[in-house]
């Protein structure tokens, strides 16, 4: 009764600090990985897996490994079935990390990475599954002392950047301002912008302000009123066709974003366009 009730106690306490290990598989198919407050590893552990995301087609190996930060969603396509050691911490134990390093840790965040290798990550996390699937012999103790030195080389070798505020990484502001770009003639939601960058929606709300100066809705806007000034400079459209093709609900709602954006009405720019 004594060491059950002491695995009991173990159990409880373990979470508290802010590491999870787990082992997961998954049938070939559509991944979704939500959006969590805390960062994931993802080591791949079984054999090759082929698949593609939006942006390419991948074959991971034993030991290639995802770095998602914490707020990060991402989905991508499996074509075989997959296993995967999966480490979740939290961003508490990252601020303790970095506090024993001397550092600020305010800025304890992590950058995104995919299919990397690191022989120092793996080493950790082949330790703590095999600690999880033995029944955590090694104790709280060897659990916490495992968690600490991985955060501390995590935010060592992957922390993110902080010349500023973090904003979206250059791809994910690609795909975001290309997929504006391409749909602004339809109902452009935040939930479907934030998949397209991989992010939760009010994830991908600070992080587009923070890299583009303005909200994504303000930037949908300004981006719709350029569609429909160079579609009205260009003729041969009536007012209403352009507002539509420009992804306006009507001409008037056109009228008054064009007038707060641009100071002018949709005639009068027709008009200067007819004049020259």
């Amino acid at each position: 009764m004594q060491a059950t009730g002491a695995r009991e106690s173990l159990d409880a306490v373990r979470p508290r600090l802010g590491l999870h290990v787990d082992f997961h598989t998954a049938e070939a198919g559509r991944v979704e990985l939500e959006s969590v407050p805390d960062h994931r590893l993802k080591i791949h552990a079984g054999t090759p897996l082929r698949g593609a995301c939006r942006v390419h087609r991948f074959v991971y190996t034993q030991g290639d490994i995802d770095l998602f930060p914490a707020g990060v969603s991402d989905v991508w396509e499996n074509q075989d079935a997959s296993a995967s050691v999966l480490v979740r911490l939290s961003p508490a134990l990252l601020r303790r990390a970095a506090e024993d390093m001397g550092r600020d840790p305010d800025r304890a965040v992590l950058e995104q990475r995919h299919q990397f290798r690191d022989p120092q990550i793996e080493h950790i996390a082949w330790a703590l599954d095999a600690d999880r699937r033995a029944g955590h012999p090694g104790g709280l103790l060897y659990t916490e002392c495992l968690g600490l030195a991985l955060s501390v080389h995590l935010l060592g070798r992957y922390p993110a950047a902080f010349g500023r505020e973090r904003g979206l990484s250059k791809p994910q502001l690609r795909r975001v301002t290309e997929y504006i770009e391409e749909h602004l003639d339809q109902n452009l939601s935040l939930a479907r912008l934030a998949g397209v960058a991989g992010v939760s929606a009010s994830h991908l709300k600070t992080l587009f302000k923070r890299s583009m100066g303005l909200p994504v809705h303000e930037y949908v806007v300004q981006r719709r009123v350029e569609r429909a000034r160079t579609l009205l400079q260009q003729g041969g459209m009536s007012a209403g066709e352009v507002a539509l093709e420009a992804g306006f609900s009507h001409q008037s709602h056109m009228a008054r974003c064009m007038r707060r954006v641009l100071g002018v009405t949709p005639s009068v720019v027709a008009r200067d366009a007819r004049a020259r």
